[in-house]
């Protein structure tokens, strides 16, 4: 039973790592709320993001908890920046642009965006959204269209449904079926996560 349940598990972390859409990042803006983050960390493993850059220059990092993360926390790496600056640097130095969201004159529709490009999603803190910094450094700015009288949702609700609409669009595109990453890469990942 147990050899099972190990090629089971490795045919299932192959396949995630295959999957993962390297080419696509959040970035987490001073969110202070350990429930919204651990919930954006479910959403991102289960679109296939890689990676989530913290950008904390406001607000501590909360001690976000395995149990409300559903352990997504182990899977999805991490990079923390203290700047605006250094955050967009460092993902612009990668070949990302940078989308940060804003309900703004400026900002464009989330569904006239390409999301099968290399692209940053930025989303700000619960209260204040995006800083303005952010917003102003940011190649471009989107909003998701609502019809109702709140012009807001709860920022991991945000993400998930940006992240939805990312996944609509490289699976269009059959981005999930062609690795991002060279074989070697791809051994070394999965040696990586059998040690998790």
């Amino acid at each position: 039973m147990r050899k099972f349940t190990t090629e089971k598990r490795l045919e299932k972390i192959t396949k995630v790592v295959k999957a993962r859409q390297h080419s696509l990042r959040v970035v987490l803006e001073n969110i202070h709320d350990p429930h919204n983050v651990s919930a954006i960390f479910r959403s991102c493993d289960a679109v296939g993001v890689p990676k989530v850059s913290l950008l904390y220059n406001n607000e501590e990092f909360p001690k976000v908890n395995k149990v409300t993360s559903a352990s997504a926390y182990k899977w999805v790496d991490k990079e923390r920046y203290a700047t605006v600056e250094e955050c967009y640097g460092a993902l612009r130095k990668e070949g990302f642009k940078v989308y940060a969201s804003l309900l703004s004159e400026d900002a464009k529709d989330l569904y006239e965006l390409d999301l099968s490009a290399k692209v940053a999603l930025v989303l700000g803190n619960e209260h204040r959204g995006v800083s303005e910094e952010a917003a102003e450094q940011a190649d471009e700015r989107f909003y998701i269209p609502m019809r109702g009288m709140i012009q807001s949702l709860n920022v991991s609700v945000a993400t998930a449904v940006t992240l939805y609409e990312a996944q609509r669009q490289r699976l269009l595109k059959g981005m999930y079926k062609k690795s991002e990453l060279t074989d070697e890469q791809i051994e070394n990942l999965i040696d990586d996560w059998c040690d998790k």
